[in-house]
């Protein structure tokens, strides 16, 4: 396992100014401040969980950035360092329990985590319920779903006994309330369905804690992975961007002031919502 911290050249102003504000007068504007906040996000080197990290980082937290690939877990740490922000790099494959775990042991040892945003997740195979593996159902169910509750327990439980509250934001996804069409690997709708209701469950859990769990249920965006299935399926993708009202799919950008709010002040009474950010697809 290979723990890096990527720390900035100067530190910017920001940080004592937002923080000086916040012990003041706090407006609406200034709660949304993560000044001297620190951020852990699985697979926030790229797409959806890279914006995400980058816009908690533009509002002023530090960052524990997890994922499988080096070279792109060292570009998001050389961004988030360019705006001031420390970046820890933690390298590790979240759908293997037991290096989750891990992971998130070496996070904690680096300092408190305070936002927690499990993201990581992926269908990864398109074949019929008939013909999947349950190596491969394990597989997909411990990625998108495992992790969750691994990332969720242990951190979250460090922010229980650290008695100051916290946030954890779940990815799940709109697959988690329908089936999509023409497509295949259920065990991606159903480790989705189970994330929406593992959050609810936790936030019931969590309040008297001052911890708040919601979330994110993205539509289509034009990720990485979602770029792939276009080249491979693509009247599948066709069909689904023509369903969408708003008539295209999401930019990846569009996920980070949802979850800015979600990990700041500003959302302090929401817990154990499921926020939609479709386009409208599920409003047909």
């Amino acid at each position: 396992m290979l723990v890096k911290v990527r720390k900035p050249n100067q530190q910017g102003w920001f940080d004592e100014q937002a923080l000086f504000i916040r012990n003041c007068v706090m407006s609406v504007l200034d709660r949304f401040s993560l000044a001297g906040k620190r951020l852990f996000i699985s697979g926030g080197s790229r797409g959806l969980g890279r914006e995400m990290a980058l816009a908690i980082g533009e509002a002023g937290a530090d960052v524990v950035l997890t994922g499988r690939t080096a070279e792109s877990l060292e570009q998001t740490a050389a961004a988030m360092e360019a705006m001031g922000r420390t970046a820890v790099v933690i390298q590790g494959d979240f759908s293997k329990p037991d290096e989750c775990e891990s992971v998130c042991r070496a996070a904690l040892e680096t300092g408190p985590i305070d936002i927690v945003i499990n993201n990581v997740g992926g269908r990864l195979i398109d074949v019929p319920i008939e013909e999947q593996s349950l190596e491969d159902w394990q597989r997909i169910l411990d990625l998108n779903l495992t992790s969750t509750f691994q990332c969720t327990k242990i951190l979250g439980g460090a922010m229980i006994g650290a008695a100051n509250g916290g946030r954890i934001i779940n990815v799940a996804s709109i697959s988690g309330m329908i089936a999509n069409r023409g497509i295949g690997g259920r065990s991606y709708e159903t480790s989705k369905a189970a994330v929406i209701q593992f959050t609810r469950a936790t936030a019931a859990d969590w309040a008297a804690h001052g911890i708040t769990v919601n979330a994110i249920c993205p539509g289509g965006f034009m990720t990485e992975p979602n770029q792939r299935w276009a080249k491979e399926n693509p009247d599948v993708i066709a069909g689904f961007e023509g369903q969408i009202p708003m008539g295209k799919f999401g930019e990846p950008e569009d996920l980070g002031p949802l979850a800015v709010y979600l990990a700041s002040d500003a959302s302090r009474y929401m817990t154990g919502a499921t926020l939609v950010i479709d386009g409208g697809y599920t409003l047909w």
